[in-house]
């Protein structure tokens, strides 16, 4: 098993390697037809990448079903071992209609006002730590509104290699698997902002916190995986359940609640599979689920359901990936038990207790055109039911987004996209972004 693993490791390498060059390849004159039959093998072998980093990883767990319990303790790292690090900057520019951009624009990587703003630059290390563990660690650095510079460990966590019956095992602070993009850097974004009901049952930085997943790859012909994560249900990232923010939603007082047990934990299971119906495209399902405790009362809790497809179609003679049509859509549920509760702004009032339900939907189209261009298109819908305390966050919202990208080289890129918003009883807004991108160093592959 560790012949075929080497093989498929290696070819991998190559791959990624190529594929990496590829585009400034692409991006200077053909000279003769040579050079065009090896653009054609660049395209092909980036093609491949992905399925073979996941053949890659299953491989990975098999082999090491069939490997010896190793008898000492490796006193030195594996010789394969490396570290890749890179620094990623985003910046927008732009202008609304509506002075206020931060009501309209929720998300802690959207723009934040007219004009000029930085809502993420990140620097990620990851890399293998011995032959049992890999390692991935993320900072983040950002500008709010009045141009402080802010520091946060978004991620840091490890990834085991080699445990039996393909099973692996995730642990540390890191985004939960819910979805598609959630687990998603805003650099992977395919729009500047964050889609309204993601930010509506997330909040502005989506769901993470620390805790352990686990999942397991089935044997099957084709891939599917089943996680389950158990994470700590409070801190600001934890925006549906006990997050000190939570007044937002709720509108009471935040109760100090802490953790007596495992229902205070955040339990998120995930179901996900992938096939090919034909040899052009390519289709992803999903379902996830957050289940927790809130804040609102001592035995409230929060519960979020969510559905997930993308589906790719990318021509048998596309060049460097091109041309392509995607589209990837999500719809999220959430039943919200709020306690009765005293008013965070009338301390005299009490609000009566009751299950709010909030739900959205939102669906991106994107059209590869041509090598390194490509436009999208996304509509948005959040809405919420009535109660006694109505907050702007669970407002009925609308919003269509058309953008076009452009990638100079797979290192940098500008997006031009415009924003339709509708809030029924608060009007209408338009906005227009434009956003920059740069990466330097070598940024790990994302998950397909």
């Amino acid at each position: 098993m560790d012949t075929p693993f080497r093989m498929v490791r290696a070819t991998a390498a190559a791959a990624i390697t190529l594929a990496g060059w590829s585009a400034p390849i692409a991006a200077q004159q053909v000279p003769d037809s040579s050079v065009r039959r090896t653009q054609r093998t660049l395209d092909s072998l980036a093609t491949a990448m992905q399925a073979l980093q996941a053949r890659m990883d299953s491989l990975t767990r098999a082999g090491a079903q069939a490997a010896p319990p190793p008898t000492t303790a490796p006193q030195a790292r594996a010789s394969g071992s490396y570290m890749n690090m890179s620094f990623d900057g985003l910046g927008d520019m732009g202008w609304s209609s509506l002075r206020n951009v931060r009501s309209i624009e929720r998300g802690d990587h959207d723009p934040k006002v007219r004009g000029f703003s930085i809502p993420n630059a990140e620097i990620a290390l990851d890399g293998v730590i011995d032959p049992y563990f890999k390692g991935f660690s993320n900072i983040v650095l950002k500008l709010d509104e009045n141009g402080e510079t802010g520091i946060e460990l978004e991620e840091m966590y490890f990834v085991t290699t080699s445990l039996p019956h393909n099973l692996q095992i995730k642990a540390g602070q890191f985004f939960t698997e819910f979805g598609r993009q959630n687990p998603q850097h805003p650099h992977a974004w395919s729009f500047v902002d964050q889609p309204l009901v993601l930010n509506r049952m997330f909040g502005a930085e989506g769901l993470r916190s620390q805790g352990a997943r686990l999942s397991w790859l089935a044997p099957t012909p084709f891939y599917a995986e089943a996680m389950l994560t158990v994470a700590n249900s409070a801190g600001g990232t934890t925006h549906s359940f006990r997050s000190e923010a939570s007044s937002e939603i709720h509108g009471g007082v935040p109760i100090d609640r802490g953790v007596d047990g495992m229902r205070d934990l955040l339990i998120a299971p995930r179901l996900a599979a992938s096939f090919d119906p034909t040899e052009t495209q390519t289709v992803l399902v999903g379902v996830s689920g957050a289940l927790g405790p809130n804040n609102s009362g001592p035995r409230a809790n929060t519960r979020i359901a969510g559905a997930d497809v993308y589906w790719k179609w990318k021509s048998a003679r596309a060049s460097q990936g091109f041309p392509f049509v995607s589209l990837q859509t999500e719809a999220l549920v959430r039943t919200y038990d709020a306690a009765l509760r005293t008013s965070v702004d009338d301390p005299g009032t009490a609000l009566p207790g009751k299950t709010l339900r909030d739900k959205g939907v939102y669906a991106q189209l994107l059209w590869g055109i041509k090598p390194l261009l490509v436009v999208g298109l996304r509509g948005d819908v959040a809405s919420g039911d009535e109660d006694a305390f109505a907050p702007p966050l669970r407002v009925d919202k609308y919003r269509v987004s058309p953008n076009v990208t452009w990638y100079p080289s797979e290192y940098s890129k500008l997006r031009l996209q415009y924003n339709y918003g509708k809030r029924p009883g608060l009007g209408v807004d338009h906005s227009v972004w434009v956003q920059y991108e740069f990466l330097l160093g070598a940024h790990s592959a994302h998950k397909f």
